[in-house]
């Protein structure tokens, strides 16, 4: 499998060829769609977009993690951590669609 990595100077340039805003407003674009999503998920733990997937805010609890190489024990704190969920319309794209 090859790792792409896609950056948002990636997508504003997609925005910006594909809309024909302009550079600037396509990354002031982004940039606010990002933080709706942000502010939401804070907020009200879980935002669902429609035929894309759900983002859900979990809390993991305290515990006790071992580093693998030196086999130290150190507590790891409690945290929030950003879970995502494709949707079936997602999933069934890749599906019939996507990598092989």
């Amino acid at each position: 499998m090859k790792r792409i990595n896609l950056t948002k100077k990636d997508i504003t340039n997609s925005i910006y060829m594909q809309i024909g805003f302009s550079k600037k407003l396509s990354e002031t674009l982004l940039e606010d769609v990002f933080d709706i999503i942000l502010k939401n998920i804070i907020k009200h733990e879980k935002v669902k977009i429609s035929k894309f997937g759900t983002f859900t805010l979990r809390k993991k609890k305290q515990r006790i993690g071992r580093n693998p190489k030196t086999k130290e024990i150190k507590i790891i704190q409690e945290r929030n951590v950003i879970l995502f969920k494709a949707s079936k319309e997602l999933k069934n794209y890749i599906n019939k669609n996507g990598a092989k």
